[in-house]
């Protein structure tokens, strides 16, 4: 039940601590069966409500198996080929690379043989990858053509507020925003979706989402695979919602209509009754998986129940490459693992529900043909360094994610405007520990714009395993707790925020958001970044939320001594 994977050699850890992903499984179905093959590929409304709460998970005790004895121990074969995302191709003058999107409306199949009305950036539905390289600057030139506002937000990648994509730039239809920056990110996989308020559900759900890969000149790099589209693989899940006739839904009113269906895509091909098929031409291949879903949770494995090695997680490798049998993902949330393919193998995607309805069953996606006659060197022993955080001296802060009737609040104030939303102000080198609190029975995906965090208490446990990477995305379950550390870097703005949110779509929708001012007062030696684009007036709304909503209750006492092993 790990929000990312499971070690293999955790596999009846207690569900208390298995912070990720599930809230009770989700026994928000009451029904939740693990369907297995391709022939049970299904995707009409099996689920109820969902949000069983952390006592639930408590009471479902150790790991269950998501294997079936029909499905162990072989290989699907495919039906159709995997699709490869494009990889977008920039110009480079004067230092600079320069990548061009627009975002625009189309049709696309997401039920299958049932045509949608979709959006896309530079096509129908999704978006083509770009591949940014640490110590680059990148200019980004995006143009509206959807007949409405829209932003992009660049998930997980550590840029100035003003180039973050958040609701403050919004931008209007027939108009272009140029940010551009400095790439100060790792090797990490990032994406990019839209960030408007109120509207981010309905554009994601519909299409506008694509992968961000960033290289950098480590040894860890050099010595993984990374040749895109053919030992570098990118996997985009999305479990969507949709009636009869196409119409994907994406609010409340939508997910309670009847006669739903919901589609499994992956890289934007429907496998609720296909299995995909990728040849690996070389013996080891990378897969970068993205769960892109508006709610759902997705847990990739093998059907055979064999490991994958796990080599990093949202914000970059872990200190080494870890076995894991599943790698469970939140909306919003990366993963990256290698397989050393003697054999084929079969890739399979078991979908929990996150939200009120939603998909529900494991499904074959991906068949993979084994054809590499290389022999790879062994994986480094290293990936990464990661010193853990001491937060004995850390400033301690509390988030709390409630809920009021049909309204969700961050600190009890709903995010549906800058002026409404809680804001939290802190200061350029500010090391803090947030406990973000669980009040309600319900999944949270819990997401921080601008620098990377540690976990450092999930429910309560120390975290173990992969959970000792760095992350941007995190599950909290209902009536759950994680404690998270982070220090704020490089970027300070009086006038731009970034953004702390559920990233299950819906809720950030619904209020679930307050913004992060972070300001340079003058004493830290962090170098401030000024990047800036010569235009002003993007922003939309005022960056100063109500007196009421501001969140200065910083506990005054510090945070008790976390674990600071790594």
């Amino acid at each position: 039940m790990t929000h990312t994977s499971k070690p293999a050699s955790e596999q009846n850890r207690d569900a208390k601590g298995n912070h990720r992903k599930s809230v009770a499984e989700k026994r928000e179905h009451g029904k939740d069966i693990a369907v297995r093959g391709k022939g049970l590929h299904r995707r009409k409304f099996l689920g109820g409500m969902a949000g069983a709460g952390i006592a639930a998970v408590v009471g479902a005790g150790t790991t269950f198996s998501l294997l079936s004895g029909a499905a162990k121990n072989k290989a699907s074969a495919a039906d159709s080929t995997l699709v490869i995302p494009d990889l977008l191709e920039g110009t480079t003058s004067d230092s600079t690379t320069t990548f061009t999107l627009e975002a625009k409306t189309g049709t696309a199949e997401v039920l299958s043989g049932v045509t949608s009305d979709t959006m896309g950036y530079n096509q129908s539905f999704l978006g083509p990858t770009m591949k940014w390289t640490n110590g680059d600057t990148v200019l980004l030139n995006i143009t509206n053509s959807l007949g409405e506002d829209t932003t992009v937000h660049f998930h997980g990648a550590h840029v100035p507020p003003k180039m973050d994509g958040g609701p403050q730039v919004a931008f209007s239809d027939g108009t272009t925003w140029s940010p551009t920056f400095t790439v100060k990110d790792p090797a990490t996989t990032l994406w990019y979706h839209p960030h408007a308020l109120g509207t981010t559900a309905k554009q994601a759900v519909h299409g506008l989402a694509g992968m961000i890969i960033v290289e950098d000149s480590s040894d860890a790099s050099a010595a993984l695979p990374s040749d895109y589209g053919v030992d570098d693989i990118p996997l985009i899940f999305q479990c969507l919602a949709t009636d009869s006739a196409g119409d994907i839904k994406y609010d409340l009113t939508g997910y309670l209509s009847s006669g739903l269906s919901y589609p499994l895509l992956l890289n934007g091909t429907n496998v609720d009754s296909t299995t995909l098929g990728f040849t690996a031409t070389k013996t080891r291949t990378r897969f970068r998986v993205l769960n892109a879903s508006p709610s759902d949770i997705i847990t990739v494995q093998r059907s055979d129940g064999g490991t994958l090695s796990q080599i990093a997680t949202d914000q970059g490798y872990l200190t080494e490459a870890t076995d894991v049998t599943s790698i469970r993902l939140v909306a919003g949330a990366r993963a990256e693992f290698v397989m050393d393919l003697s054999a084929d193998a079969t890739l399979q995607a078991v979908v929990t529900t996150g939200w009120v309805r939603g998909g529900s069953g494991t499904f074959d996606v991906l068949a993979i043909t084994a054809s590499g006659t290389d022999t790879p060197d062994d994986l480094p022993s290293s990936l990464n360094t990661i010193d853990r955080y001491d937060t004995s001296d850390f400033t301690a802060r509390t988030i709390t994610l409630g809920q009021s009737g049909a309204s969700m609040l961050i600190n009890g104030s709903a995010g549906i405007t800058m002026d409404s939303m809680a804001m939290i102000s802190t200061t350029l080198g500010s090391k803090e520990i947030w406990t973000i609190t669980n009040s309600t029975q319900l999944e949270h995906s819990f997401h921080l714009h601008d620098v990377p965090y540690q976990l450092i208490a999930i429910n309560g446990e120390a975290p173990t395993g992969v959970e000792l990477g760095w992350y941007d995305t995190y599950e909290v379950v209902g009536g759950g707790s994680i404690q998270i550390a982070m220090e704020f870097t490089d970027f300070a703005d009086d006038t731009y925020m970034y953004m702390l949110h559920c990233h299950l779509l819906q809720h950030e929708d619904e209020g679930m958001m307050a913004s992060l001012m972070v300001t340079d007062d003058g004493t830290s030696t962090t170098t401030t970044d000024t990047s800036d684009t010569s235009d002003d007036s993007t922003a939309t709304a005022s960056a100063s939320a109500s007196a009421s909503a501001t969140d200065d209750s910083t506990a005054t006492a510090t945070a008790s001594a976390s674990p600071t092993d790594s």
